[in-house]
């Protein structure tokens, strides 16, 4: 498969007793490809993955993947306190139908580089899928440096690309000054999707394409194709909404402007709570100016 296009790191709906929406799950799914984007990225940090039980995950996982029925491609996130879990969950990944994954660290142990590596390599191993490396040093402390990775896609063929969500930029041109063309790079934190595809990056994994799909989808594709005003116009618009990906409580921010929009809940799961008192009002004022002050030539999400 192909990194490429923006794919949604898909947050999980709960019902009123807090278990898995699947429905709404499968049409959230539906809707976010219906939207133009390219596929769809399950059990992300954004996806709540650290509150999923096992058994959770992989239903989520058949959930999308019979709703897309082929449509795009389903990429699971690989994320666990230990290697061997997420081997299991790579293989049940691959069983289930999944075309790709994105590994993360291992939560807690932040590990040196030996064991950090050993750790992605086994993964990559244990399935035949394609890899997306998915380095976040903010959020997970543990930083896949530029010749590290280079490293890694020298010793993996199935490693086919990075998710660059360090918040430099810079990051994209020093791994393509390495490798080239070797991996694709996708942009994983929103506020920097325009300047790291003009650094080269191919791919955007978003966050609040769960509520505005077309308004991201539009946004990339004027940023690759070069025309620049009309990218800038766009983004300019949609960067207060975009900045919410990039604090500690993103989860809670896009599920609130996801309930704003019509399309989701801000359910969460403990510990993490509902927005409330001026983090609510200040996510409803931004999400508001936004609808009363959409340029003209900003296409609307198709109905959800």
């Amino acid at each position: 498969m192909n990194f490429t296009g923006v794919m949604p790191a898909m947050t999980t709906a709960f019902d009123a007793n807090f278990n898995v929406d699947h429905g709404f799950v499968a049409r959230h799914a539906q809707w976010l490809i219906e939207n133009g984007c390219s596929g769809i990225v399950c059990l992300g940090s954004l996806g709540e993955s650290s509150t999923l039980r096992f058994e959770e995950k992989l239903a989520i996982l058949k959930t999308v993947v019979l709703a897309l029925d082929g449509k795009a491609p389903v990429v699971a996130a690989i994320s666990a306190l230990s290697t061997a879990e997420s081997i299991e969950l790579a293989q049940a990944a691959h069983r289930a139908g999944c075309q790709g994954l994105m590994i993360l660290p291992p939560y807690v142990y932040k590990g040196d580089w030996r064991e950090n590596k050993a750790h992605v390599a086994a993964i990559l191993k244990a399935t035949p899928l394609p890899g997306m490396l998915y380095n976040n040093p903010v959020a997970y402390g543990v930083d896949y440096r530029p010749e590290q990775i280079a490293e890694l896609a020298a010793e993996h063929a199935n490693l086919a690309a990075v998710k660059e969500s360090s918040t430099d930029v810079r990051r994209v041109s020093a791994i393509r000054a390495l490798i080239g063309d070797r991996l694709q790079i996708c942009v994983g934190v929103d506020d920097a999707i325009v300047e790291g595809i003009a650094a080269g990056a191919l791919g955007w994994v978003a966050g609040l394409v769960n509520a505005f799909p077309r308004e991201s989808v539009d946004l990339f594709n004027l940023a690759r194709q070069g025309r620049t005003a009309e990218a800038f116009e766009l983004y300019r618009w949609f960067l207060p909404l975009l900045r919410m990906d990039t604090v500690p409580k993103f989860i809670q921010l896009i599920k609130q402007v996801q309930q704003e929009a019509g399309v989701g809940s801000a359910r969460v799961r403990a510990p993490r709570l509902e927005v409330e008192g001026d983090e609510l009002a200040a996510t409803r004022k931004a999400f508001v100016y936004a609808q009363n002050h959409r340029p003209s030539t900003v296409q609307a999400s198709k109905e959800f």
